[in-house]
Parts: C-alpha cells; sequence; structure tokens
C-alpha cells in the first residue's frame, strides 16, 4: 500500500530566481530573512537537508542530509497560490493569471452589482484588515459589499456576518465566479467574512476560496482515474476547484492542518493526501511579521518527528511551497518570485542532492512515478521530469 503526503509550506521561499526583478522582487528571500529571527530554528528540516540545498546560505548545521532535497524553480509566469499548485501538481501556466492594481473594470463591477443587488465599496488593492477598518461602517450601514484585490490574481468579497450571512456571501462569490472568466478569468474568488463592531472588526474563520478550474489534467486527476485515493487538506480543494480530489477537509490553521495529517497517517488507503500550511503566508508573510513566520516555522520543525515517526515502510514525505513571501521586504506585503525548496524522504529513500530543478512539475511527475501511472496515456500535461 503506498501512499506520500505531499506538505506545502505556503510562501516559504529560499531565495530570489534569476528573473525576480522582473515581478518587483530584486534580493528576496524568505528562508534568509526568518533565519535572522531569534525565534527561528529547524534543525529537524536541517537533518533533511534544507540547509544543503542549492544556494542556501543561512547558517545551519552543517550534516549529510537524510532526505532527497533539491531547489525547484518555477517556469510558470506568475508568483501566487494557484499558478504554484498547478505547476506542482504538473500544469505550467505559460501566461500570468491577470491582475488589477487600479481595480475592476467598470463592467465587471456593474455586472456583479446587476447580479447581486448590491452596491461596491472600494474596488482597488487593499490589505485585508485595513479594508474593513475603512470600510466596514459604511458596508453597514449601506449593505454595500467591500470588493477589493491585491498584486495577486484575486477578486475578495468581504462582509458582515450580521450584515450579509456567511452562505449568502459565498452565493456572492459564485456569481463573481462565473462573471470573472476568459481574459479577466482570476486564479480566485475570496469570501472574506467578518465581525465585531466599529472600530475593532475583525476577520472571521468562514473565509472560502471559488479557484479558477484548471486549464487541464493534472496528477490529481491521473491518480483518482486510476481508483487512488486524493485527500486534500486545508485549502488544496479550492486551489484545484475539486478536480481529482476524492477527499477533502478544510482546517482553520497550521496546527489543525498538522493534527488532519497525523490522523491520515493513521489511516489505510493508497494514493496522496496533499496538504496545504496557510500561516505562513497569510498571517505572517503579507503582514512583514519576520518573528511570527519564525515562529510558525519552528513550530512545525518541531511537529516534523511526529508526521515522520508514522510514516509506513512504503510511504514517502514531500515538503516544498508555491512561492514566496518574504516578511522582511518592506517594499511590499505581496508574493515574492522566489525558489522554493523540494524534501523527500521515506524509509527506503537514499538520500540525495539533486539539484537546481526547471519546474515545480517534477514533483507532479514524481508523484506519479511512484504510483507507476504514465501521465500521457490520461492526456496530462504533466511538465516535467520524476525525481526518484
Amino acid at each position: 500500500m503506498k501512499r506520500i503526503f505531499l506538505i506545502v509550506l505556503d510562501s516559504f521561499g529560499i531565495g530570489a530566481m534569476e528573473d525576480a526583478a522582473l515581478y518587483g522582487d530584486a534580493g528576496v528571500n524568505t528562508l534568509g530573512t526568518v533565519s535572522q529571527s531569534p525565534l527561528f530554528s529547524m534543525k529537524n528540516m536541517g537533518k533533511l537537508g534544507l540547509f544543503q540545498i542549492d544556494g542556501v546560505t543561512c547558517a545551519g548545521e552543517q550534516q549529510p542530509p537524510c532526505g532527497v532535497i533539491a531547489r525547484m524553480k518555477e517556469a510558470s509566469k506568475g508568483k501566487d497560490t494557484t499558478i504554484g499548485h498547478w505547476e506542482i501538481a504538473g500544469l505550467c501556466s505559460e501566461s500570468p493569471l491577470p491582475v488589477y492594481p487600479d481595480g475592476f473594470p467598470e463592467e465587471i463591477i456593474a455586472e456583479f452589482k446587476r447580479q447581486t443587488g448590491r452596491g461596491v465599496l472600494c474596488n482597488k488593492p487593499y490589505s485585508g484588515t485595513e479594508v474593513i477598518r475603512d470600510y466596514g461602517d459604511e458596508h453597514i450601514r449601506t449593505g454595500a459589499l467591500i470588493v477589493y484585490t491585491s498584486a495577486d490574481s484575486v477578486f475578495q468579497i468581504a462582509a458582515h456576518e450580521d450584515v450579509v450571512p456567511v452562505e449568502e456571501l459565498y452565493c456572492y462569490c459564485r456569481v463573481a465566479r462565473n462573471i470573472l472568466q476568459g481574459k479577466h478569468g482570476v486564479g480566485r474568488v475570496i469570501a472574506r467574512p467578518f465581525a465585531g463592531k466599529s472600530g475593532a472588526y475583525v476577520r472571521t474563520s468562514g473565509r472560502h476560496d471559488f479557484s479558477l478550474e484548471p486549464p487541464g489534467k493534472t496528477m490529481l486527476d491521473c491518480l483518482s482515474e486510476e481508483g487512488y485515493a486524493v485527500i486534500g487538506v486545508g485549502k488544496i480543494k479550492d486551489i484545484f476547484a475539486g478536480k481529482g480530489i476524492t477527499e477533502y477537509v478544510y482546517t482553520k490553521n497550521n496546527a489543525e492542518g498538522i493534527e488532519r495529517t497525523l490522523e491520515y497517517l493513521e489511516k489505510d488507503f493508497s494514493g496522496l493526501c496533499f496538504v496545504n500550511l496557510v500561516d505562513f503566508d497569510m498571517l505572517y508573510g503579507h503582514r512583514n511579521d519576520v518573528d511570527g513566520y519564525a515562529r510558525a516555522l519552528t513550530e512545525f520543525d518541531r511537529r516534523l518527528p511526529e508526521l515522520m515517526d508514522r510514516l509506513r515502510e512504503d510511504d514517502l514525505l514531500m515538503i516544498t511551497a508555491d512561492h514566496g513571501c518574504d516578511p522582511g521586504y518592506t517594499i511590499s506585503t505581496d508574493h515574492s518570485r522566489e525558489y522554493t525548496p523540494f524534501l523527500m524522504y521515506g524509509r527506503k529513500l537514499a538520500p540525495q542532492n539533486l539539484g537546481t530543478r526547471e519546474t515545480f512539475a517534477d514533483i507532479g511527475a514524481t508523484v506519479l512515478q511512484y504510483f507507476e501511472i504514465d501521465p500521457e496515456s490520461h492526456g496530462a500535461r504533466i511538465h516535467g521530469r520524476g525525481m526518484l
């Protein structure tokens, strides 16, 4: 019974790619930044080989890795969650998803207002916490929806739960998702419910992502078509719009994501458990919180032995990331164009350093290779070669 546990440390980049300046990200290095925090400690990741990966220069215990390691280069044009995960699963995106630095065009907003019957506030790039502070009172007074974006390809809708119940907000997100197709096909429409009183509004746990459907078959489709389990933990189901997923569980934070993964490690299944741990990005990277990011990495590292100890004889554990989000890069609070780490461990796996790989898609190819699946026979676009 073969199982793979693929964990994405959301935004854990390890240094700027050669083309980072084209994305406004010259000199970024998420790992380099957080490693300077006194709260940073990744001894267990170090044993796997984190500090031996190409280009990693921050201090770490120098010892032969006990896992397979590589530096992953993003072949797609972009630096966001959707494109990063799609490439991990084998789909490289030749064009970036659309972004709206000046807000969404009037024809989009007008159609959204027509179909929802509500007004729209803001319609420009904004911090998620600041937008409810600045527009929350008017939203409560008028019932108009707070629509905003960021440097990522997202259409975000914020609404107070007492004004717009969460399920109604989800309906409005589905309306937006249907409108935002073709040239305006943003990667994600995101529900951002909030609560509280004026001057003290807080976002609640009802966030939900409505993603653009992947434009081709992925490793998830290939696995599920062959009868393997494809289990999504965290926001994986949303990122792939449910395609290829056979079972899923949402999580509120990293701690719950790790607990759900530990539970699946105790279950019998053949296939893939695909996990996203989002706190690094959502709570710390975007908020330029270096110490918070370091603390979250340290906590993951502390729990890593629990994950490794529960692996069975034929299991593989893979750890990677989907992009960067350097919390020390104060020019921006957005994602950064970075290499990502790849660490793979299994009881039967011989340690080795595979250098720098040309695409995240080598991960998807490796997953399929392990399950002896030929992606070509499924019509899948797996752009990469296996690493086993």
